[in-house]
């Protein structure tokens, strides 16, 4: 019986993850602008999760031959030098993050905060990715009765 690893059996679709990517993107946008009744931390954290989930699924669908590991570290990256990239400050930049296209994409304040709710976005898709692409334990253990 021939084994595979996870890298080699997942075979990532890049066309699976733009559209989730999209997805997330539009309940994104609905979590921040649309008035759903959330109170202040949901509403800044939850938007920061989703962001965070979106940023995964846009580097899955671009490294889709790469290993989960590969994702969330490159996600990771780009999360963190979003955060770090707030704590720069030119009147340029500044101006743009005023704007909500500025806002969404940049975000206007530093908060370690959003770094915690980075790691539960992008490791909750991951996780999720894991659990869908695993095979059971040991799928030749069972017997047949013949």
């Amino acid at each position: 019986m021939r084994t595979f690893t996870a890298r080699h059996q997942r075979g990532r679709s890049r066309l699976t993850w733009f559209g989730l990517t999209l997805i997330l993107v539009s309940v994104g946008l609905i979590w921040r602008l649309v008035p759903l009744g959330l109170n202040g931390f949901a509403l800044k954290y939850g938007g920061s999760v989703l962001w965070a989930a979106m940023i995964y699924c846009l580097c899955a669908a671009l490294l889709a031959s790469q290993s989960i590991t590969a994702t969330v570290c490159l996600s990771g990256f780009m999360t963190l030098s979003t955060e770090l990239l707030r704590l720069y400050h030119e009147p340029s930049l500044d101006a743009f993050r005023l704007t909500l296209p500025g806002a969404l994409l940049l975000g206007r304040i530093f908060s370690l905060w959003n770094l915690v709710a980075y790691v539960a976005g992008i490791g909750f898709v991951a996780l999720c990715e894991r659990a869908a692409t695993s095979q059971p334990a040991n799928p030749s253990s069972q017997t047949r009765e013949r």
